[in-house]
């Protein structure tokens, strides 16, 4: 087992050494975890209002969780896409009936929600086959880092190290009108992420998505949508395409529907899940009997509890309870659920995060400008409370910094007295 008594400074050193740097250097060493909360190594408690990211559905070490991992890898974890599980089925025909794919509809399991967008990108390719060689995405969406999920990223500076990207693939703005202003018969598929998570939680159009559905399916595309940050529940709906009552033809999935443990899938619909045939594509390890055992009971207890609902019910109080700090670097909040976006008057979200970690909260910042938070969608009133309190106090230490960071600007430069 690890030595958890180390020092902050040699877990920070280990993990320089031996980590990539690609994350930089970690903010805390977690060891343990309950609810909503977690434990460092020193025994400091910290209320986690981000979750590993909308990934803890059910926060930490949830009996639910804990029994399916444990029962799962006594029983059987792996035994490869050659053979079919009883817990790979039972998650496969869940997620059809959340989705509302219908019989129609069919399941691929992967790893992340990268992998599965890796898949999406290759059933848009099978269904434009030669004649529609091209893919539409969205302006600053996010879909994954590998080379076909980065190809589908709206981000030129995430893009850059690794160019040239698979061919293809073109940007545009999230509006109806700019996809009427360049769609064509050529055109395979439309990628949507229909909160833009990574942008700082910004929410698409009230109708965009029935206004390219229709666009989308007059011109043969597929309307493919990234629900790896928004499904499982996290938005007030299953996924969040469900808001406004459309049909896609296909869905990415992740993060949530594991609570905690890896898993993503590519949900089809109708006629695109006829795509893919023997040999298109694959995954060792996707779909393994301990993935999907756990992934069943998440979801499971996710109905069980109505943990949709309370994300709903839970991120208009969340709203509330920011807006009720009162604070001048507050300049609104913007989201759906339990994915909530903070909008700042200053460009200090990462002070911010730095202050809200020292008050004991967990906190992210995806720009300069944006507190994203994406708590369990198991928190209640006492969580909420906490969270007000604990993220007023870092407001406060901001806005205390940054008046006396202005305070210093406007002060005279000192002049040598007469003689």
């Amino acid at each position: 087992m690890a030595d958890q008594t180390r020092t902050a400074a040699s877990w920070q050193d280990d993990a320089r050494r031996d980590l990539v740097r690609s994350f930089g250097d970690r903010m805390a060493m977690f060891v343990r975890g309950e609810g909503a909360y977690l434990w460092d190594d020193e025994g400091t408690r910290y209320l986690d209002f981000l979750a590993g990211i909308a990934v803890d559905s059910l926060g930490h070490a949830h009996p639910a969780f804990v029994e399916a991992v444990s029962a799962q890898a006594a029983r059987l974890a792996h035994v490869s896409n050659y053979f079919a599980t009883p817990s790979q089925l039972a998650l496969a025909a869940r997620l059809k009936r959340l989705a509302g794919t219908g019989e129609s509809g069919r399941v691929y399991f992967g790893n992340s929600g990268a992998e599965a967008n890796e898949a999406a990108f290759k059933l848009a390719r099978l269904h434009g086959g030669t004649d529609r060689p091209r893919i539409l995405a969205l302006t600053d969406a996010f879909h994954g880092r590998t080379m076909g999920s980065l190809a589908l990223t709206g981000k030129p500076w995430m893009q850059e190290p690794f160019l040239p990207m698979a061919g293809g693939v073109e940007f545009i703005d999230s509006t109806a009108e700019a996809l009427e202003a360049v769609i064509d018969d050529r055109v395979a598929a439309l990628f949507v992420e229909p909160v833009k998570g990574e942008a700082g939680v910004l929410p698409l159009p009230e109708g965009y998505l029935r206004a390219v559905r229709e666009i989308t399916r007059r011109h043969g595309a597929l309307l493919i949508i990234d629900e790896v940050q928004t499904g499982a529940g996290r938005t007030g709906e299953w996924f969040a395409f469900q808001h406004e009552g459309i049909r896609p033809d296909a869905i990415t999935v992740a993060k949530g529907i594991g609570g905690g443990f890896p898993i993503g899938a590519l949900i089809t619909f109708d006629e695109a899940s006829e795509l893919f045939y023997p040999g298109t594509h694959g995954s060792t390890f996707g779909g393994n009997a301990l993935a999907t055992a756990v992934a069943d009971a998440v979801l499971d207890e996710i109905e069980r509890a109505g943990l949709v609902e309370n994300a709903r019910v839970r991120g208009a109080q969340v709203r509330d309870a920011v807006d009720a700090i009162g604070s001048d670097l507050v300049a609104g909040t913007r989201g759906l659920g339990l994915l909530v976006g903070i909008a700042l008057t200053h460009p200090v979200a990462k002070a911010v995060v730095t202050a809200a970690q020292q008050h004991g909260l967990i906190v992210n910042a995806p720009n300069d400008t944006t507190i994203r938070i994406a708590p369990p969608l198991t928190i209640g009133d006492v969580e909420i409370d906490e969270f007000a309190r604990l993220f007023g106090a870092a407001l406060a230490t901001v806005s205390d910094a940054l008046l006396l960071e202005n305070a210093d600007d406007a002060a005279p430069t000192p002049t040598e007295a007469p003689a």
